[in-house]
């Protein structure tokens, strides 16, 4: 049966939220959280008990709908811009009016700012500062160079972190003392995503140069140009080598380290390209190079060896 005109308007609406609030991001961002969660920010805990954990059930929901919320302001305040640089999905977005998109936006935080709430006091001030940061980042700081790169890039890790107060929240000192070697891992595994997020933020200024400059984005590239941007991005990628070296070298990271190996081969490949781009097309092939890698790594966490020594007892994850 055909759809009538109306339906087939609500579906197309349907559609255009589901691309205003990338949609097809949040089940990736569930799952990083949850392999996360269970390979690297509790690996003396069984997988079964993580995914049973109802507080970090709420935690990884509020998480995904406050990412879902931040894209949608995001595009509220990128309207004009995006006109330049994604016209296609502009126009798809357009579908559903601002008005609509402010009030699924309010009612997200809302429905996110509980749950937090749900878990504990603290994850409702983690959240609720959350989502302030995205409003003014979307707002305002990232309208400016540097600054509004790092903090594009911390954001993208931010949720992590409260995962990770949730498991150490209740810890004791002598706990605490225990496990600071394992903090050493995380923030090794946190740098590396970190460096990976900031290269990728500096690609789309690149890549998004034209519609930045008519709206008067003093991003990198227009500030400084495009070579100090490429100088910038190639010495984030030498950086990297130092996340991978103590991931491979001083800790166990399973057969993980094919991934980082491959990684660090195609981030050389990168570079080298990177200086003979110069159109809208080559930086998007890059950026969907880095998104690759990023997507790559959240499934090739479970590469990691189930079975880990942890204060010399044998801790099994999936069982």
């Amino acid at each position: 049966m055909a759809l009538s005109r109306k339906r087939k308007l609500f579906l197309k609406k349907v559609i255009s939220l589901f691309s205003v609030i990338r949609g097809y991001n949040i089940p990736i961002i569930i799952l990083a959280q949850y392999l996360s969660a269970i390979f690297i920010l509790a690996p003396e805990k069984r997988a079964i008990a993580i995914l049973l954990d109802f507080n970090l059930f709420l935690l990884v929901f509020a998480s995904a709908i406050t990412i879902a919320s931040g894209y949608i302001i995001n595009n509220f305040y990128d309207s004009q811009k995006d006109l330049i640089n994604r016209p296609n999905k502009s126009m798809l977005d357009r579908l559903v009016r601002q008005s609509t998109k402010l009030k699924v936006y309010f009612a997200l935080n809302f429905v996110a700012a509980l749950l937090a709430l749900w878990a504990s006091w603290q994850a409702f001030l983690f959240f609720s500062a959350y989502i302030f940061m995205i409003w003014f980042y979307s707002h305002k700081i990232k309208k400016y160079p540097v600054v509004g790169n790092l903090t594009a890039a911390i954001m993208a890790v931010l949720p992590f972190f409260a995962i990770l107060l949730h498991y150490y929240n209740n810890l004791s000192f002598e706990e605490i003392e225990n496990y600071k070697g394992h903090f050493a891992v995380i923030f090794a595994h946190a740098s590396f995503l970190f460096l990976l997020l900031l290269i990728r933020e500096m690609i789309k200024d690149l890549e998004n140069l034209k519609g930045d400059l008519v709206n008067n984005y003093q991003t990198i590239p227009i500030r400084y140009g495009e070579v100090v941007s490429k100088k910038i991005i190639t010495a984030l990628i030498i950086v990297t080598i130092i996340p991978v070296y103590v991931l491979i070298d001083v800790y166990d990271v399973g057969y993980m380290d094919i991934y980082f190996y491959s990684c660090f081969i195609i981030l050389i490949l990168f570079s080298l390209y990177l200086w003979s781009a110069s159109s809208k097309a080559q930086y998007l092939l890059l950026h969907n190079v880095l998104k690759f890698l990023i997507v790559a790594g959240v499934f090739c966490i479970v590469l990691i060896n189930p079975t880990v020594l942890w204060n010399g007892k044998k801790l099994l994850l999936l069982i």
